[in-house]
């Protein structure tokens, strides 16, 4: 709403579209002390006021500083506890339910920054403690210190690296996966001409998968999600939201927009079922015709081909949650 994805919108407008989602159901809200840097808070914190606060799980994120233009990592005690402090008076709460570390910092060991994170558990300003983007080995370290509720990372049938180590680890732990970007950065909302149409300070214009060398390949990929998508009575966004619902019930897409019409139809995907069929055609499209630039790899596509076409012969996998026979 307030940074990277073309101009900030008038606040009464977002906080419209905010008070809308959660009179539509939305319980959970994500941000960021990064996004803006700084401004999306300060709107969020604007819409959460007249007893809003009480109906949502509040989320936001640490560990990107941002001064004279320059980006920075950081993990270190001192910037986690002046970095909440901040948030906390931005938003106008006395804490936040679930606080992310955004990025890691390979120049503090995990254990330290959840140590500190920890103290802020016990002092009533944080609820719970995630991690954006981390490896499953630093999930590890870092839940070995203190219980880790949920990971955010990008999941989608676009990026699905993080199906090979990551997820499982989450499960194996207990760990709430939240997964940003399910639309494939908007990709599945209208395909190329998603591209034709970003303002020029829209950070996706940088994406690989957004270059012309790619976009011709990909935009073949979206048709056919889109003839999919049409067979099954709902509109590509809403076949690849449902492609994320569909992962298990810790899974919690988080699709961004800044328009009601949209939210509307994100909404609607959560009356879209997949069958055996709709979930095996979907998966089968994108690992024999991955996207360009994809994160999947080879032996990963080959990998999982194989174990999809288990379900043909009466066999659950992982990564089919039902069985065809």
């Amino acid at each position: 709403m307030t940074a990277g994805y073309g101009p900030p919108k008038p606040d009464a407008d977002m906080i419209s579209l905010i008070h809308h989602a959660i009179d539509s159901g939305v319980t959970f809200l994500d941000t960021s002390d990064i996004y803006g840097p700084f401004t999306n808070e300060i709107l969020l914190g604007k819409a959460l006021k007249g007893g809003v606060r009480e109906k949502v799980e509040l989320a936001t994120k640490f560990g990107i500083s941002f001064a004279d233009n320059k980006s920075e990592i950081r993990g270190d005690p001192a910037y986690v506890r002046a970095a909440i402090e901040g948030s906390l008076k931005r938003l106008g709460v006395d804490s936040v339910d679930l606080y992310y570390q955004h990025r890691i910092d390979t120049c503090v060991p995990i254990e330290v920054t959840v140590g500190e994170l920890k103290k802020l558990v016990e002092e009533g300003k944080v609820k719970y403690i995630g991690l954006s983007e981390a490896s499953a080995s630093t999930i590890r370290r870092a839940h070995a210190v203190h219980p880790i509720t949920a990971v955010q990372l990008e999941w989608s049938l676009w990026s699905r690296d993080v199906e090979e180590d990551i997820i499982p680890t989450c499960r194996e732990l207990g760990i709430g996966i939240v997964s940003y970007s399910p639309l494939g950065r908007g990709f599945f909302s209208s395909g190329a001409n998603l591209v034709k149409n970003l303002p020029n300070d829209d950070f996706r214009k940088s994406l690989p998968r957004f270059q012309a060398e790619n976009l011709e390949h990909n935009k073949t990929i979206f048709e056919r999600v889109s003839d999919l998508a049409a067979r099954r009575g709902c509109t590509p966004s809403q076949l690849a939201l449902a492609w994320v619902h569909h992962q298990g019930n810790d899974v919690c897409p988080i699709p961004g927009t800044t328009k009601i019409e949209n939210f509307n139809q994100n909404i609607g995907a959560l009356s879209v079922k997949l069958t055996p069929m709709n979930w095996l055609s979907l998966n089968l499209l994108l690992l024999l015709m991955p996207l360009k630039v994809t994160d999947i790899r080879m032996t990963l596509v080959l990998g999982r081909t194989l174990k999809l076409l288990q379900c043909l012969h009466g066999k659950p996998h992982e990564h089919v949650p039902f069985a065809m026979s």
